[in-house]
């Protein structure tokens, strides 16, 4: 919960748009400040202060007590002009929070934290649990000095600085490992959620006793908690009360199986007492490899004093999984790229796309960022080079125009990549929706894309698809509509088109749209010329019900349409 405090008409004013953007999220306090942070202090997560900063930090300074449980504080001025991460930028989430309000408020998100200001990622916000000594080491980062990587297994991390980088000898030391080690004064430890304890328990099993056993599984194997991914266990026991309050003490999910899929694994220690009470040989050591993880400590039985164990469990190290993010960049504008995509950008420690594409985001990429970029026409080589990063174990962004998904390097992507990797589709605004915008509401009834490339595909399957299109009274948005060596399909488009809307229908013409030299036309089937179009261009011709209103292009939601006279007069004869 965000609350908000206010102290003038104007910061309650500003305060009211919060409310309203995020109604779910805030708390708005009212009466005297001081009470009011304090409460708020006590209450909320993140604070949204509209006071002076030195006023702030004046009446947060006997509250604060370290920064791992300090809610985040956003200050804003008087005019609302800045957005100031005051205190938690990182742990608390402020800075994250300073740009939201901004976003919402049209001010400016002022971040005044180290590695944010340079780009470099502060160690407390790559997502992993962080021990050790993370201001001598983010020092080293942010001044350039070397910093030995040390990873004993591949794990997709975001871009680290050219200067953190293994086997390099340097006395401070990044390490990211599952395994409990001493740390010396300049060295720094994260923890990647690669273990999976199996639980197994009968009926009743109180949780200190799987509490117990599972700790002392790590511990003996030397193994960190911190880097439990979940619990599992069979279907069964999905609503064991001691089970589910121990992943609830670790923080972690419970993941469940079925007796089946927990009978199909092969494990070292297979017993006839589960087999009869759940239905499988084994599901301490089943469930932890499930997933084809490596086992690290076999079954082990819990040891209560006086009487029979009620609990086992067994913990593996989960395969290394890369991740690729294919990341629609939209129609060009920045301000028509999602924040997450821009998100996504920033995660990503590989980066691969067509050059120009990459020249429009390669500002947003943090410094380190490895740029695999190549030209127009190696598609599939593009996508089989992310999905080979990402099988590394890295984290990998694959970048597309407008939707990656839309005639774009989702499909060739997701074609070359198996289950052995994580896949994250990023929207993206299209041209057709980009186009759309600029000429009025031209897909305001049902309507599809096609795009006159016949490179992938047959022309016979294009006319098909246009004819179809025509004879259902679609909304028709054609991509790649000309090329210097590929002239006579949009003629041969049109007129198929033609044989089932008049002359006047409405054709909007956008070329590169949402950039600075997009141009936009409004024309009719019959006045097109088809050597106006180029690559860079959709066109968008209208179904019989569209019209030209005050010079926008409007197919209506619905076929209720006070038709046009002269249509009805041409209709009657």
């Amino acid at each position: 919960m965000i609350g908000l405090i206010s102290a003038t008409a104007a910061g309650a004013a500003a305060s009211e748009r919060l409310a309203a953007a995020w109604p779910e999220r805030v708390r708005v306090y009212e009466g005297p400040v001081g009470p009011a942070v304090r409460q708020a202090f006590g209450e909320c997560e993140q604070l949204v202060c509209f006071l002076a900063t030195g006023a702030t930090v004046r009446l947060l300074a006997p509250l604060l007590a370290d920064k791992a449980s300090d809610p985040g504080v956003v200050c804003v001025d008087e005019a609302g002009r800045f957005a100031v991460s005051l205190l938690g930028g990182h742990g608390g989430g402020a800075n994250v929070l300073a740009e939201a309000v901004a976003e919402v408020l049209g001010s400016q998100p002022v971040v005044t934290t180290a590695t944010d200001a340079v780009g470099v990622p502060g160690l407390d916000t790559l997502g992993l649990p962080v021990e050790g000594a993370l201001a001598p080491v983010s020092r080293a980062m942010l001044d350039g000095g070397s910093v030995d990587l040390v990873a004993d297994f591949p794990w997709p991390l975001p871009a680290l600085p050219p200067n953190v980088r293994p086997d390099t000898d340097a006395s401070t030391r990044l390490r990211l490992t599952d395994r409990i080690t001493e740390l010396g004064e300049h060295e720094a430890v994260l923890r990647p959620p690669s273990l999976v304890v199996g639980v197994g328990a009968s009926k009743g099993a109180p949780v200190a006793e799987i509490l117990d056993v599972i700790t002392a599984a790590l511990a003996d194997a030397g193994l960190s908690p911190r880097s439990l991914a979940h619990l599992a266990t069979v279907d069964a026991k999905a609503e064991e009360p001691g089970i589910v309050e121990a992943a609830a003490r670790f923080g972690v999910p419970l993941v469940t199986y079925s007796p089946e899929q927990l009978a199909a694994v092969p494990v070292p220690n297979p017993s006839d007492a589960p087999l009869s009470a759940v239905g499988t040989p084994s599901v301490a050591e089943a469930a932890a490899l499930v997933e084809g993880a490596r086992l690290l400590v076999p079954k082990t039985k819990s040891t209560p004093e006086g009487r029979p164990a009620m609990a086992t469990c067994a913990v593996a190290r989960r395969a290394p999984r890369g991740r690729l993010a294919v990341v629609g960049l939209g129609p060009g504008a920045r301000d028509l790229l999602t924040p997450r995509a821009k998100d996504e950008l920033r995660r990503a420690a590989v980066l691969v796309g067509l050059d120009q594409y990459v020249d429009q985001i390669r500002d947003l990429l943090r410094p380190g960022t490895v740029v695999l970029e190549s030209g127009l026409g190696a598609e599939e080589e593009r996508a089989r080079t992310a999905v080979a990063e990402a099988r590394k174990g890295q984290a990998v962004a694959l970048i597309g125009s407008g939707d990656a998904g839309v005639y774009a390097m989702a499909s060739p992507a997701l074609a070359e990549a198996s289950d052995d990797i994580d896949v994250l589709g990023v929207p993206g605004v299209t041209a057709a929706l980009a186009a759309g915008a600029l000429l009025g509401a031209p897909l305001g009834h049902d309507h599809v894309s096609i795009s006159l490339s016949d490179l992938h595909t047959p022309w016979e399957v294009i006319e098909r698809r246009v004819r179809a299109a025509a004879e259902a009274d679609l909304v028709v948005t054609f991509y790649n509509p000309r090329s210097r060596g590929r002239d006579w399909q949009l003629p041969k488009a049109l007129g198929l088109l033609a044989e089932h809307r008049t002359p006047r229908t409405p054709v909007g013409v956008v070329r590169n749209a949402s950039r600075a030299d997009e141009s936009v036309r409004l024309t009719t089937l019959a006045g097109l010329d088809p050597a106006t179009v180029d690559m860079m261009t959709v066109v968008t011709v209208g179904n019989t019900a569209t019209r030209e209103i005050a010079g926008r292009m409007v197919t209506p939601r619905g076929y209720r349409w006070q038709q046009d006279p002269d249509e009805l007069a041409e209709a009657g004869r």
